[in-house]
């Protein structure tokens, strides 16, 4: 994993360097302006990067002569497109956090304040006029859309840099497909926790399970793959057998993510435990633990489900309803049918050895991280 390593490394200095330069532009229009590129820092680093590893490696799937070639002096300029676009998932993630956090009024994110409170915050100590909430609401809205619009700024740096106007064209769709597709999947999400109760019980999985299509598994790894593929080049052969390893894996990682959303240690994954039952997550989990319910215990799941005042009681009586149910174990099988489906989907894909080593590994890390 040394190259991915090294591929981490150059995707934060990337984010450094960007955001040094655009930091006087923002200030200068106002000193008051130097929290939005603080906080853009903060929200920068560190986090598991696995939206820049599979770009990279779905570039490298398709050039790994480069790689090989590449002078003895250590130039790496050959990256710079790959890093750029790597750098440019990483902020369109980070904007999709900060946006996804309104949405769902999580208070933290990766162990620390959220945006919204990160202003709610700065509110508060400024002894400003008006409700600190609301500021602390808006003012994390404006900073989510500045990082969308970096995320393109990025992107557009790192396609110039290509050289190749046609694979620069055919990149950017890729891209932007994904931007509809990851918004048209969020909405799909919210949805799903006010209108579940009009919907016959036989929909509510296939639902849970388009919300991860959308609004995950594509997003998280499917596009990054093809947007590194497309990038360099890639065959329509090389780019198939990568979208069939990122479908099943990118669900994989969602359903995990999803457990880890009721069952995670706060220490561990920077969310309070049990934080989507109090938000009324609709997953693939809940609906197959519902499935497997009485009629009476539905109701009372139903009840609890979705309280934003759920006291730590009520969380261990939904996590053991939920354990109960066997709708965990039946998760966990699932995970293990698409991880096997993505592996499967490596065997004979058209791509280089080291590439697709690394994709299998990637695949194990993804699918059982506790983190």
């Amino acid at each position: 994993m040394a190259e991915s390593s090294r591929l981490v490394d150059l995707v934060q200095s990337r984010i450094d360097d960007f955001l040094h330069l655009r930091e006087p532009i923002v200030t200068t229009i106002s000193p008051e302006l130097a929290p939005f590129v603080d906080f853009s820092r903060q929200f920068l680093r560190g986090g598991k990067r696995f939206r820049a590893l599979f770009c990279y490696w779905g570039w490298h799937s398709v050039r790994a002569d480069d790689l090989l070639n590449a002078d003895e002096n250590g130039d790496r300029r050959f990256l710079d497109p790959v890093v750029s676009a790597a750098a440019a998932l990483e902020l369109f993630h980070a904007a999709a956090l900060v946006h996804d956090d309104i949405i769902d009024n999580s208070d933290t994110r990766r162990g620390a304040a959220s945006a919204h409170k990160l202003f709610e915050g700065l509110h508060r100590q400024s002894g400003w006029e008006q409700g600190a909430a609301d500021f602390g609401r808006d003012a994390a809205i404006l900073l989510g859309d500045l990082m969308l619009g970096w995320s393109d700024e990025l992107l557009d740096e790192g396609l110039v840099a290509l050289g190749d106007a046609n694979l620069a064209l055919a990149t950017r769709a890729v891209f932007n497909r994904m931007r509809t597709e990851v918004t048209a999947g969020q909405y799909l999400d919210i949805l799903g926790e006010r209108a579940w109760r009009t919907k016959p019980e036989t929909e509510l999985e296939d639902s849970a399970l388009r919300v991860i299509v959308y609004k995950s598994a594509k997003y998280s790894v499917q596009a990054p793959l093809g947007i590194g593929a497309t990038l360099a080049g890639g065959t329509p052969a090389q780019r198939e057998a990568l979208r069939a390893y990122g479908l099943p894996l990118g669900i994989a990682y969602q359903l995990r993510d999803d457990l880890l959303g009721v069952f995670g240690d706060a220490e561990v994954t920077g969310k309070p435990s049990g934080d989507d039952l109090r938000e009324g997550k609709r997953t693939v989990l809940v609906a197959r633990a519902r499935t497997a319910m009485s009629g009476g215990a539905r109701r009372i799941f139903d009840e609890l489900l979705g309280d934003p005042g759920l006291e730590e009681d009520q969380i261990r009586t939904l996590q053991r309803t939920i354990l109960g149910s066997g709708a965990v174990e039946s998760v966990e099988a699932l995970i293990s049918e698409q991880v096997g489906g993505a592996l499967d989907a490596l065997t004979n894909a058209p791509i280089t050895p080291v590439a697709k080593s690394q994709l299998t590994a990637l695949a194990k890390s993804v699918a059982h991280r506790v983190f």
